[in-house]
C-alpha cells in the first residue's frame, strides 16, 4: 500500500474538456466528498483530486475552487484542480481516473478520506485529512458526545446519523461558527435557513453549545440585506432577502435554548419575497409558514387576540385547497409544495396538520423517482429529485405519526416517512453523503455533495423516527 504524491497538474487548452471518468462514477473534478473538521476544508472528487480548498475554514478564502459552471459544462481543465498522480511499476505516472477501479471510504468515525485505486495487480491509496482538525481522535471524541438514536434504530440509520453529524462538523467553521451550505464554488456561503437547520439538528443531537454558536453567528446578520452571506457575515450580492430567513433563525434560537421572544416587535415581511426556490418574489407557502416565528412570542394559535396573528391565519386560506397546501397564495396551478412539512417541524402549527398530511402523502404517492421528491408538484427545475425536501418531508411525517392518536393514520404516516428515508439511502453516495440532487434515473450526484441542509434534515428525521426517549403515547 503506497501513499500517492500530490502534484499540481499543468497544461491549458483553448477548448478544455473534462477527462472521462470510470463507469458508474461521476466525472473527474466533481466534488463527492468533504474533508475537514471545521478547519482547512477540502472538497474531493471520486478520484482523490482536490476541487475546492479553503483556508482557514469552510467559510474561508478559496485557494482552489473549480467552477461549478465548468463542472456542469464538462470543460474543467486539469490545471484548475489539485490532481493526484501515482507512480506505477516501470516509472509511469498517471491520474487515478486511468485506474481499472477506484473506491473511497472514510476512516470510521472521522472525516479522513481514503481513495483506493487498482491498476491491474497494483494498489495505490490516497489519504486526505483536513487541516487544523485535531486529527481522527478529535473527530471520534466529538462524535462520542452525540445523543444516540433510540432502541430499535437499524444499523443503516445509525450510520446515516453519524455520517450526517460529521458532515455538519466539516462544514461549520470552528472560528466563526458560520455553517456553509457546501464545499463548492457558489455554495461555500451561509444561507440563514440552511444554517438554522444545522443549528436545530446539532441541538437535537445533543450539541447544544455548538448550536448556540451557530445561532449567534446568524443573529449578527442583516437578514434583510441578502439571501446569503460570507464567513464574515457580509451579504453576497445578486440574490435578495428571502421571506423565511428570520423565522428560521428564531426557530434555531428556540431549539438551542435561546428563546428570544421574537426577532422583531413587528411582523417580518414575507410577502413579495423569494422563497427557498430562490426565484422571483411572491406570496409563498414556506415563507408564510415561517413568518410568525420571526415576530410572535408564541406561534399564532397561542395569540388569538393578536391582530397580526389573526391576519396571518386568515392569509393561510389562500394556500389551502381540498388536495392540500399549494406553493403560491391563490394560485392552485402552482401545485402542492413540500414546505407544507414545515408547519409540523420546525414551525409547529397544529391547525394545519390535516392539510399537511394530505399534501405530503399525495406528494409521496405520486413521486416519479425512487431517489426522492421534487421540491414542489409543478417544479420547473427538471426531473432530478432533491434530498432536502425528501428529508424534511420524512421529518414531518415521522412527527405526525408520533402525534397521531389513530393507529391506522399513524402507521400510514410512519410508513411514508420510512419510504422517503429509503429514497435518501438510494440517493446517498457510497460514502453515505447526500447530494443536493441526484439523477432521477441513475441516482448519481448532479449537484453539490454533500449538502449540509440535507444532512441536517436527515439527522432530525432519524431522531423523530427513533427518539432516544421511549415514547409512551401520542404527544
Amino acid at each position: 500500500m503506497a501513499l500517492a504524491v500530490l502534484a499540481l497538474s499543468g497544461g491549458h487548452s483553448d477548448d478544455p474538456k473534462t477527462p472521462a471518468g470510470l463507469p458508474g462514477l461521476p466525472p473527474p473534478f466533481f466534488g463527492v466528498a468533504v474533508v475537514g473538521s471545521g478547519g482547512r476544508t477540502e472538497a474531493v472528487d471520486a478520484y482523490g483530486n482536490v476541487v475546492d480548498l479553503r483556508e482557514p475554514g469552510p467559510a474561508g478564502e478559496p485557494l482552489v475552487a473549480v467552477s461549478a459552471k465548468r463542472q456542469r459544462a464538462g470543460t474543467v481543465p486539469e490545471s484548475d484542480a489539485i490532481v493526484v498522480r501515482v507512480q506505477l511499476g516501470g516509472g509511469r505516472t498517471v491520474p487515478l481516473w486511468e485506474a481499472d477501479s477506484v473506491r473511497q471510504r472514510y476512516l470510521r468515525g472521522t472525516n479522513t478520506l481514503l481513495t483506493i485505486a487498482r491498476f491491474g495487480n497494483e494498489r495505490r491509496v490516497v489519504v486526505r485529512r483536513g487541516g487544523g482538525s485535531g486529527g481522527e481522535r478529535a473527530d471520534r471524541r466529538w462524535l462520542a458526545r452525540a445523543r444516540p438514536l433510540g432502541l430499535g434504530a437499524p444499523r443503516w440509520a445509525r450510520q446515516m446519523y453519524r455520517r450526517s453529524l460529521l458532515v455538519l462538523r466539516a462544514l461549520t467553521d470552528r472560528r466563526t461558527w458560520a455553517a456553509v451550505a457546501g464545499a463548492r464554488d457558489g455554495w461555500a456561503y451561509v444561507w440563514p435557513r440552511d444554517a438554522a437547520a444545522v443549528a436545530i439538528a446539532l441541538a437535537a443531537a445533543g450539541f447544544q453549545p455548538e448550536a448556540r454558536r451557530v445561532v449567534r453567528f446568524l443573529a449578527g446578520l442583516d437578514l434583510s440585506a441578502a439571501a446569503r452571506f460570507d464567513g464574515t457575515g457580509a451579504p453576497i450580492p445578486g440574490r435578495g432577502a428571502q421571506g423565511d430567513a428570520a423565522g428560521w433563525v428564531e426557530a434555531a434560537a428556540r431549539a438551542a435554548g435561546m428563546l428570544r421572544g421574537g426577532a422583531s416587535a413587528a411582523p417580518w415581511r414575507w410577502r413579495g419575497r423569494a422563497d427557498y426556490q430562490e426565484g422571483e418574489g411572491g406570496d409563498y407557502l414556506g415563507n408564510a409558514i415561517a413568518s410568525p416565528f420571526a415576530w410572535a412570542k408564541t406561534p399564532p394559535h397561542g395569540e388569538r387576540r393578536s391582530t397580526p396573528a389573526r391576519r396571518w391565519r386568515e392569509s393561510l386560506a389562500a394556500f389551502t385547497t381540498a388536495r392540500g397546501l399549494i406553493r403560491t397564495a391563490g394560485d392552485p396551478s402552482s401545485g402542492l409544495d413540500s414546505t407544507a412539512a414545515w408547519a409540523v417541524r420546525p414551525f409547529t402549527q397544529p391547525p394545519l396538520f390535516p392539510a399537511v398530511r394530505r399534501t405530503l402523502l399525495r406528494l409521496v404517492a405520486h413521486r416519479e423517482s425512487r431517489f426522492g421528491l421534487l421540491p414542489s408538484e409543478h417544479w420547473h427545475g427538471g426531473i432530478d429529485p432533491w434530498t432536502a425536501p425528501t428529508a424534511w418531508s420524512a421529518w414531518a411525517l415521522a412527527a405526525l405519526a408520533r402525534k397521531e392518536s389513530d393507529p391506522r393514520r399513524a402507521h400510514a404516516d410512519r410508513r411514508a416517512a420510512l419510504s422517503l428515508m429509503a429514497d435518501l439511502r438510494r440517493a446517498a453516495t457510497p460514502l453515505g453523503l447526500l447530494p443536493e440532487r441526484v439523477d432521477a434515473r441513475t441516482g448519481l450526484p448532479t449537484s453539490t455533495t454533500p449538502l449540509a441542509w440535507s444532512h441536517a434534515f436527515a439527522i432530525l428525521a432519524l431522531n423523530e423516527l427513533w427518539p432516544d426517549v421511549p415514547l409512551l403515547g401520542p404527544t
